[in-house]
């Protein structure tokens, strides 16, 4: 289940995870395995894409008029929630151009909140679209090849938003994402989910009506604990692991700026067989680490993933 971004292609997505995963199985020492992965052989895999529900095939990009109080408060909490997990990579007391970069960010995005009783909506989102633009001049998010501009980023960014409202005219979203996991699924058969970003939210909420069992949940870089921008919102609450889940292990880059409050057992209870997440940490090369191929790449991932799917007809 992939995470916010751009208008996927389910076949070609599919296949780089696969990829990915092989990396890692090599790298764990299981190289037996690879053929029978990368064939298919091992297991049904299913990429649920639901891309489409936010991104318009052929669009050449939106506009930041017509946004709402809800889609203006949501942004302006991931956004500081985001600069607040870069800021423990360069603090703003540093003297490097990243620490500058924040420090401009920050202090559009608090103009930002000072002034939103006064402002219009579409200057507001002109605004927020602004200080968007201005971190794509850090490193790791100026590297990530699906934000090509702020404009986008800023849209990307707000499919959380979308995704999370709960309104009766807008949920309608949120249902028919759920909708393209759980059409995947097969309650007869054991289930191996792994998980990315927006998506790790879309499963959790997913698996709670799941009536299936899933001998392994994979989350990789979580937003799931962000305070009040995805856990407040979250459905059901209190936020506890899904029922049916066997095993659940959430992953986590130091780098990666959308991971924020990694240990996600302290903010998310364990479900009635006592399986809350267990969270690792991983350390992948480069700059920008949120990518799901970055993070399935690494042994520790993938051993697990492998070792759940053994026992598959």
């Amino acid at each position: 289940m992939h995470g916010i971004g751009r208008l996927r292609d389910t076949a070609a997505e599919r296949r780089e995870w696969l990829e990915a995963l092989a990396v890692g199985a090599k790298s764990a020492g299981m190289a037996d395995i690879l053929s029978m992965l990368t064939r298919g052989d091992l297991c049904d895999v299913t990429f649920a894409n639901y891309s489409d529900l936010f991104n318009r095939p052929g669009s050449q990009g939106q506009s930041a008029e017509g946004f709402d109080e809800h889609a203006v408060a949501v942004m302006t909490e991931l956004l500081d929630a985001v600069l607040e997990e870069l800021s423990d990579t360069f603090p703003a007391e540093g003297g490097s151009p990243e620490a500058f970069v924040l420090r401009d960010a920050r202090f559009q995005l608090d103009a930002v909140v000072e002034q939103r009783q006064t402002q219009g909506l579409g200057e507001i989102g002109r605004r927020l679209v602004a200080i968007t633009t201005t971190m794509l001049r850090l490193p790791g998010v100026r590297r990530s090849a699906q934000w090509m501009n702020g404009q986008a980023f800023f849209f990307q960014l707000a499919q959380v938003g979308r995704y999370l409202d709960r309104r009766t005219s807008k949920a309608s979203v949120g249902v028919a994402v759920r909708a393209r996991l759980l059409d995947g699924l097969d309650p007869s058969r054991p289930v191996v989910v792994v998980s990315h970003s927006l998506g790790t939210v879309v499963a959790y909420e997913a698996l709670h009506d799941f009536a299936g069992t899933v001998p392994l949940w994979v989350t990789l870089g979580s937003p799931l604990a962000l305070g009040a921008v995805v856990l407040d919102r979250l459905v059901p609450r209190p936020a506890t692991c899904p029922e049916g889940t066997a095993s659940w292990l959430n992953f986590w880059d130091r780098d990666d700026v959308v991971a924020g409050r990694p240990q996600l057992a302290k903010w998310i209870g364990p479900n009635s067989d006592g399986v809350e997440a267990v969270t690792k940490r991983v350390d992948s090369a480069g700059v920008w680490t949120h990518a799901a191929t970055k993070y399935l790449e690494h042994a520790v991932v993938a051993r697990p993933v492998i070792e759940a799917l053994r026992p598959c007809p």
